[in-house]
């Protein structure tokens, strides 16, 4: 699995070795907790579910509660789950933190990006669709969209203005630079989706884990 939840925290840059400044990503990532294991006889498939940061036990529900019970760790404010591979064994209560992670590794990393609420056509596509001379009124709108007698209709999935950002993205092959086991930081190279404070799931690259 090789895999954390963690919260962003910030951009900064730190000096390799070669004296050559890197920018990264500092995540808080972990401690996490096992909180339940699935099993395909109990449940169809493999897997395990993880519990980041812990919650107040005024916060959580009563089915929760229980739930949290059983794997004897406190309640814990986000969780999530992850596909076990083949000789992973995982149990209740199993603390698992950055230190399981390994410098110079690829990882994957999903968040929600920021939100942007409704813009319109230019912002949201990027597009420049309106004549641009002429003393046109019409430069940051979207034009015409179909022709006249044929095909008479405008044609489905058009970009167009509405809701940007909120999506969840997952940015692929991100080199994890260093890992701070003391203050449970991972620092990765490059930019991670979301605001400060937002959660990420962090877990090893699925391709291209070898190439340099």
């Amino acid at each position: 699995m090789k895999a954390i939840l963690g919260k962003k925290i910030g951009m900064t840059q730190i000096f390799a070795e070669s004296g050559e400044v890197v920018p990264v990503t500092v995540i808080e990532a972990g401690p996490e907790v096992v909180t339940q294991v699935k099993t395909v006889e109990s449940d169809g498939y493999d897997a395990v579910q993880v519990g980041f940061e812990e919650q107040k036990p005024q916060r959580v529900n009563k089915p929760m509660t229980g739930h949290f019970e059983k794997s004897g760790a406190a309640p814990q404010k986000h969780l999530a789950e992850f596909r076990v591979e083949d000789g992973e064994v995982y149990e209740l209560g199993q603390v698992i933190t950055v230190a399981d992670f390994e410098e110079g590794k690829k990882l994957d990393i999903t968040g929600v990006s920021k939100g942007k609420g409704t813009q319109g056509n230019i912002k949201r596509n990027g597009h420049h669709r309106g004549p641009m001379t002429h003393g046109s009124k019409h430069k940051r709108l979207a034009g015409g969209l179909a022709g006249a007698t044929y095909p008479s209709r405008v044609f489905p999935g058009n970009d167009g203005p509405g809701r940007m950002g909120r999506d969840t993205i997952t940015v692929q092959n991100v080199v994890l630079v260093k890992v701070d086991t003391d203050r449970n930081l991972m620092l990765v190279k490059g930019a991670v989706p979301g605001g400060r404070g937002s959660l990420v799931k962090i877990r090893y690259a699925v391709k291209g884990q070898d190439d340099k």
